[in-house]
């Protein structure tokens, strides 16, 4: 096995549908703009109430990607 040197960004994503659909929305995203995308954690969650009834959802993650380039 290799070893891998990480960067981490935040991102935040957002869907009227579900939590999981946020971070869908959000690690597919990322995946275009990163190479070597590796993992994620959300590390919050909330949503907006509107007459008693969710109606977005939003979610913060961490995501790691591999870093290009040769390792001493």
């Amino acid at each position: 096995m290799s070893d891998y040197v990480y960067k981490v960004v935040e991102l935040v994503g957002s869907s009227t549908n579900s939590i999981e659909d946020a971070s869908q929305t959000a690690i597919k995203r990322a995946d275009q703009a990163l190479r070597n995308l590796r993992w994620f954690e959300v590390v919050q969650t909330r949503g907006q109430v509107e007459n008693g009834e969710v109606q977005h959802y939003q979610v913060v993650l961490k995501a790691g990607f591999t870093l290009e380039g040769e390792y001493p």
